[in-house]
């Protein structure tokens, strides 16, 4: 009869410890670059996936098919990533939340992709006052579904569904 209260116990601890979310970041080794190694994700979580967004027009009067009308890198990065933001906020959670970032930045002849102003607009996010880094790939692409964008960006968020 111990021996069955024994397994019983185990068995209900084991299940209360996954019924708890668990985000473990894994930092990249000897690196002060401000994203994850991985991200794992596991036990009683909400997930939002967030599609590509893209960047706001910042000038009205420029054609809206040029990157006038959505700004330089940096802005444009600042744009999508207020937008998620305000995506995640809409879902109840926040940019610390994010534990996978795909990122698309143009890289032609006429728009060389520029990595660094990405990397200042991400700063203000991801790595300063707010240390939840997530996994992150970035990708140089021929265009974007305007001419004008340089900057499309999708997460992947997650949060304990009991978390506040």
């Amino acid at each position: 009869m111990k021996l069955i209260g024994i397994v019983l116990g185990a068995a209900l601890s084991a299940m209360a410890t996954t019924a708890s979310a668990d985000v473990v970041r894994h930092p990249i080794p000897n690196s002060t670059f401000p994203i994850a190694q991985a991200v794992t994700v596991t036990g009683n979580t909400t997930t939002v996936y967030v599609s590509g967004q893209v960047p706001p027009v910042v000038n009205k009067d420029a054609d809206q098919s040029s990157p006038q009308a959505y700004g330089d890198t940096k802005t444009q990065t600042v744009g999508v990533l207020n937008r998620i933001k305000a995506i995640l906020e809409g879902q109840g959670l926040g940019m610390g939340d994010v534990v996978k970032m795909q990122v698309f930045l143009v890289h032609n002849a006429s728009a060389p992709m520029d990595f660094k102003a990405f990397m200042e607009g991400y700063t203000q996010f991801f790595g300063g006052s707010q240390p939840n880094l997530p996994a992150r790939s970035v990708v140089g692409v021929a265009a974007l579904a305007n001419p004008g964008f340089l900057v499309e960006i999708e997460v992947i968020a997650a949060k304990d569904k009991d978390s506040k």
